[in-house]
């Protein structure tokens, strides 16, 4: 079982994808991509597969190039200004089984030389699961406050991700949950120093840090009537 995962070259390698962000500075540099990047993240990915089902049996680690947990690097710039090709980050989710692209609840690792950080929770919900986990934070409001407020979490994580200006329709803009009601992502990050990527505590900070966020991750499968214990 590997120790360190990433090196130094993780790191430039993603700077300098950076500044020569082109299909084909990247096929020329495939090799150091998958010897940098891609099989540093399976390795981790095989790892974290051991151990994810004492946080939850249902969340999966899939060590695999391409639909598993390791985010694919071409970016969709079907929509957007930005046509560059390739992310610059690192992007894994270790996503709930029943779930079938990146809106299902799960934890996230990113690395990047800007930022690194882990994450857990629901990203951009479709409106129906949306729904589902707003009714129940009106309806269970002391089950909400305690995975919200659990202790771990808040020493741990900075909720993230946006909301709406106004009250969502159906929801009183009086009610006393409802800047949490208005949000639009149900996510927390705990960003961290980069150096921890090249340590040998990269795993298990990040299955501590994974732990902390338990309440509230329940919370938000039991919201969308998904398993989690």
């Amino acid at each position: 079982m590997a120790d360190v995962y990433f090196n130094e070259g993780t790191f430039d390698f993603l700077d300098r994808l950076a500044d020569n962000n082109q299909r084909e500075w990247f096929h020329e540099h495939k090799a150091f991509y998958e010897g940098c990047v891609r099989e540093p993240a399976l390795s981790l990915i095989t790892d974290v597969a051991e151990e994810l089902p004492h946080l939850s049996p249902h969340f999966v680690a899939i060590p695999k190039k391409i639909g598993g947990s390791l985010m694919r690097a071409h970016r969709d710039t079907r929509f957007g200004k930005d046509k560059t090709p390739y992310k610059t980050n690192i992007g894994i989710q270790f996503r709930h089984v029943l779930g079938k692209d990146i809106h299902a609840p799960g934890y996230y690792l990113h690395i990047s030389s800007q930022e690194c950080f882990f994450g857990a929770g629901i990203w951009r919900p479709d409106a129906r699961s949306l729904a589902k986990i707003r009714t129940r934070i009106t309806e269970r409001e002391a089950e909400w406050l305690k995975a919200r407020d659990h202790k771990p979490l808040q020493k741990q994580y900075r909720i993230s991700g946006v909301s709406l200006k106004t009250s969502p329709r159906g929801f009183s803009k009086d009610h006393p949950m409802i800047e949490d009601i208005r949000r639009k992502d149900f996510i927390v990050i705990h960003q961290f120093d980069m150096d921890l990527i090249l340590s040998k505590k990269l795993k298990s900070t990040m299955m501590k840090r994974f732990a902390d966020a338990t309440p509230y991750m329940r919370f938000l499968c039991h919201a969308l009537e998904l398993p989690f214990d």
